[in-house]
């Protein structure tokens, strides 16, 4: 079969758009993977690159420098963590506690590690920052139905947080050493009183 010009560029670009685009993920993981290793000051483009598989230049070139870097490295987990995240449907204590459990077994150590660290980096503090924000917003999505006539709402939101928190997650799985299972559990008869159906 043969291509004409056009299909031929057309399929070639495809073809270099996808390259691109896993290229640049590759870079991205290698930094998440780096930054899990050891401590962001020690972090530099050429560790990352070779991690990648790829040369300084192509790292400069796609993220122009290291702050551009470990910017877009929390964008792409912050991503990651927003569409696992928002599959938590509105309502289901049950799902949310699901959902919050699989999100921790697969990314509590990188939040652990970014709130060890946040106090020595600008850039962290204001990544933990905006991670602290989308875990309220994931509360007050899923637990609506349990706020919206609650006289004390700010209380009780808060108290969502908490409970859900990663903290609280690495108490029950780390430090009590709970399987995942009972750590579900736990955290369902911490939240029952305050998702009583009147």
């Amino acid at each position: 079969m043969k291509f004409s010009g056009t299909e031929s560029r057309t399929y070639n670009m495809s073809k270099r758009a996808s390259s691109a685009a896993e290229t640049g993920r590759r870079i991205l993981q290698a930094t998440e993977d780096l930054f899990m290793e050891g401590p962001l000051s020690d972090l530099t483009l050429n560790a990352v690159a070779e991690r990648a598989g790829v040369t300084v230049q192509t790292v400069i070139r796609r993220f122009r420098d290291r702050l551009g870097l470990i910017n877009a490295t929390a964008e792409f987990a912050s991503a990651r963590v927003m569409a696992q995240r928002d599959a938590a449907p509105a309502g289901d204590v049950r799902a949310a506690v699901e959902n919050l459990i699989e999100h921790y077994e697969t990314t509590g150590a990188l939040a652990l590690k970014l709130l060890a660290e946040e106090s020595s980096s600008p850039v962290l503090a204001e990544i933990v920052k905006g991670g602290r924000q989308l875990h309220r917003q994931w509360c007050e999505r899923v637990f609506d139905p349990f706020l919206r006539n609650e006289p004390d709402r700010d209380r009780r939101l808060a108290q969502f947080v908490a409970l859900c928190d990663v903290y609280t997650w690495k108490l029950l799985r780390h430090d009590a050493g709970l399987g995942r299972d009972q750590v579900t559990l736990s955290l369902l008869e911490m939240l029952e009183p305050f998702t009583r159906r009147p």
